[in-house]
């Protein structure tokens, strides 16, 4: 007996074979859509295009930078709070007591303050990736639509929510050569770090 999802899923793969195949030439002065899969559903990985376009590349060098600035900022911080340890160990024997609780714990403060500033520096950068992939989704539609349009589809799927489908509906390289001579490094998309 066949379940429902089969049916559709069987219907689903069927039309995907029938229409799958690329468009024949058209006689249209060099318009035609010459290599462009014609489907009624077509996918793409968001991962891959994020990944492999000037874009997401250009997004994950400005990360790596800037993560490499903040693990630097961190081993400079160490450093200086080591010594400044160092130096009020050394005057716990020559201060009243009552000063030197009251220095060991404005250095608590200050260790804290350093923390969490440091912390919410390494949220961010990594909150940009994020920030960055659903800057790249919007700013392609456009794109992603002409494609759609080209190919006779109805819809484009998140290729990793597809169960089957053949290798020929997935635009995802179609769409990172046209996304990236549109955008280039994405500086429209999200702003070159300074």
């Amino acid at each position: 007996m066949r379940t429902w999802f089969g049916t559709v899923s069987g219907a689903l793969f069927g039309a995907l074979l029938t229409f799958g195949g690329p468009a024949p030439a058209q006689q249209d002065g060099g318009l035609s859509n010459l290599g462009i899969v014609q489907s009624l559903i077509l996918t793409i990985s968001p991962d891959i295009l994020f990944n492999q376009s000037a874009f997401g590349q250009r997004v994950v060098r400005e990360i790596e930078e800037e993560s490499a600035e903040i693990a630097a900022e961190n081993r400079q911080i160490e450093a200086d709070l080591t010594s400044e340890e160092r130096e009020l160990t050394e005057l716990r024997d020559t201060l009243p007591p009552a000063d030197f609780r009251a220095r060991a714990e404005a250095f608590d403060e200050k260790v804290q303050a350093l923390r969490r500033t440091q912390d919410e520096k390494a949220r961010a950068v990594g909150q940009r990736t994020e920030e960055a992939r659903r800057a790249l989704l919007s700013a392609v539609q456009p794109v992603l639509l002409q494609l759609m349009q080209e190919s006779g589809a109805v819809a484009v799927l998140d290729r990793r929510a597809v169960l089957l489908s053949v290798d020929a509906v997935d635009i995802t390289d179609e769409a990172i050569l046209r996304i990236n001579e549109e955008f280039g490094e994405g500086a429209a998309i999200l702003p070159l770090r300074p």
